[in-house]
């Protein structure tokens, strides 16, 4: 049966997130006639539980911009974490989101949960959700899956690239949502970037592989 957890993100429910290498996030707009976006998320370290009550993480650059879009309209999101290995076990928080992009006044405080990969040439931004609601339910439907290990892809797509490449991408493939709702806005990956931070007593998702790929485009997101 499903439970609500009055205590926010703790104990058992923060150790299962914290250990799960993938993810999803969902999004929508006001708009009736406006499309649904459910995007996964993965990288080890990219995902931090700030408090019981509040989660960030990493968003890279992607050739879409839904959930950047949406949260500029609205702000709803709902994250979830499904169980492939283990007892079954799906958890989701819903929340009220916002895009913080390097340059906002905040960027350096949230940037130190995430190390060096803060600074890398592909993220666009850190998503920073207030959450309302932490819920949890069986799962008992989930296959069971093994975990393999990482795609390198996204991190090495960014590879050598700079500020200026990262903006022409945006200006290319990131305005706007499919929808025509503004995404990301100009001058975004041109602002200076945080010094990040070691020793934050934050807790970040984390697992590490070595598996060897080629190198497309970025998938949406």
């Amino acid at each position: 049966m499903g439970k609500v957890h009055a205590d926010g993100i703790t104990g058992r429910l923060k150790t299962f997130i914290l250990e799960q290498p993938v993810y999803f996030t969902a999004t929508a707009p006001l708009d009736a006639d406006g499309h649904v976006n459910v995007s996964p998320k993965g990288h080890a370290g990219s995902f931090a539980v700030l408090d019981a009550w509040t989660v960030a993480y990493l968003d890279w650059t992607g050739s879409g911009a839904e959930t950047h879009a949406h949260l500029r309209e609205n702000g709803r999101i709902t994250l979830m974490w499904s169980a492939f290995s283990g007892p079954p076990n799906i958890v989701r928080l819903h929340g009220r989101g916002e895009v913080v992009y390097p340059g906002d006044p905040r960027w350096d405080e949230l940037a130190a949960h995430f190390g060096a990969d803060a600074a890398a040439p592909g993220v666009r931004a850190i998503v920073r959700v207030d959450v309302h609601r932490v819920s949890d339910t069986c799962g008992f439907a989930v296959p069971f899956m093994d975990y393999v290990g990482e795609r390198p892809l996204l991190r090495s797509y960014w590879d050598g690239k700079d500020a200026a490449d990262v903006e022409a991408y945006h200006e290319k493939k990131n305005r706007t949502s499919i929808d025509g709702l503004p995404a990301i806005p100009p001058g975004s990956a041109s602002a200076p970037a945080a010094e990040t931070a070691a020793g934050t007593a934050v807790e970040t998702a984390g697992r590490t592989s070595d598996v060897p790929a080629a190198n497309p485009e970025p998938a949406a997101s």
